[in-house]
């Protein structure tokens, strides 16, 4: 046990000191723009994963926010050069990927061979991994909010006021799941337009519940601070983040829909090749570790667990934890580059109608 120990503490010691000198060249005076969502979020990003990838490579990295990957295209078929490296979802990637205005990434650059399955693609590596969850004010329902799908979209078991995102991304899957369909079934019924439609409709029969259609995770959370709605869709560790600052809000992960955030490049900027390698950088453990610190969205990067490197009670907290991840969905990205501008098109009438 001593020597098994022993040659623990060396590989931890051998890593990192692998880390701490990373860089092998000079970035110096070389500056990079990544954009991200804002809020909490973002500010754990900045502090534990942005700045300090930055500074370990001696360059300078400008954030700002963004509102998806809408924004991306925008920027690409304009032909503007507003910012390098952008932070997405799993869905956003692959639709970005498919309608090709992302840079395919270079994996011999960006080291992806200790990420857990699936959580990188062509288009984007995996950073972080939360779940889209059913959240409930604690002063409407105290500990007896929605523990499911179903229980969200039943207004008659549950009366009060509503939010949803105003993105398709994880809410037709939610309402498939209130529906009826079998978890391993949603991306089955949702390979058809008429799939697409049952589950708008299901969105439609509380729609006159809905009293925000919410654009940002700092404003989900903020509905939720405000007791501005009853129950809200939303991203489980914003609403953490809320609870902590006095939040009467509470979650189940039953209802959670577990997804990943990533970075991606958009098509043709210039600092290419070097967006690629602070990409590589910030796939370090060490990082993830650190920003897991600030909100609790869960490390793709596996090392991150055997090196020790988060608490097991903070571990405990995260999307995918064994304990948690057992219960709920993971969002599928194939399914996003086939069909998600024709979705997201059905839900913007179906919102607006």
């Amino acid at each position: 046990m001593k020597s098994f120990c022993m040659v623990k503490k060396v590989a931890v010691a051998a890593f990192l000191l692998g880390f701490a000198s990373f860089s092998t060249a000079s970035f110096a005076d070389e500056t990079l723009r990544i954009v991200s969502w804002g809020g909490a979020y973002q500010k754990g990003q900045s502090v534990g994963i942005f700045q300090p990838a930055a500074e370990a490579m001696g360059i300078t990295v400008k954030e700002d926010t963004y509102g998806g990957i809408s924004d991306v295209k925008l920027m690409v078929k304009s032909g503007a050069d507003k910012f390098d490296i952008f932070s997405s979802g799993a869905g956003g990637c692959a639709s970005g990927g498919a309608e090709g205005i992302l840079e395919k990434l270079d994996y011999s650059v960006i080291d992806v061979s200790n990420h857990l399955p699936g959580m990188y693609s062509d288009y984007c590596a995996g950073a972080d991994i939360f779940s889209v969850v059913a959240a409930w004010n604690t002063e409407t329902y105290g500990d007896n909010g929605p523990r499911s799908w179903a229980d969200f979209f039943d207004v008659e078991k549950f009366p009060g006021t509503r939010a949803m995102r105003a993105k398709v991304d994880s809410q037709l899957e939610a309402a498939l799941l209130a529906d009826g369909v079998a978890k391993e079934d949603i991306y089955k019924v949702l390979d058809s337009e008429e799939g697409i439609d049952r589950a708008l409709d299901k969105i439609r029969s509380i729609k006159p519940h809905i009293a925000v259609w919410w654009t940002s995770g700092a404003q989900h959370a903020q509905l939720m601070k405000d007791g501005e709605v009853d129950m809200t869709t939303g991203w489980n560790g914003r609403f953490d983040v809320a609870k902590l600052d006095g939040a009467k809000v509470a979650y189940d992960w039953k209802t959670g829909i577990m997804d990943w955030e990533g970075y991606g490049i958009p098509k043709g900027v210039k600092n290419k090749d070097l967006a690629m390698k602070y990409i590589a950088e910030m796939m370090k453990p060490e990082y993830m570790a650190e920003f897991a610190k600030y909100i609790t969205y869960g490390p793709t990067n596996k090392l991150v667990y055997e090196l020790n490197l988060m608490e097991e009670a903070r571990a405990r907290q995260m999307p995918s934890h064994p304990d948690n991840a057992k219960h709920q969905m993971t969002l599928r990205t194939d399914w996003y580059a086939k069909w998600r501008t024709i979705a997201a098109e059905k839900y913007t009438e179906m919102m607006t109608e």
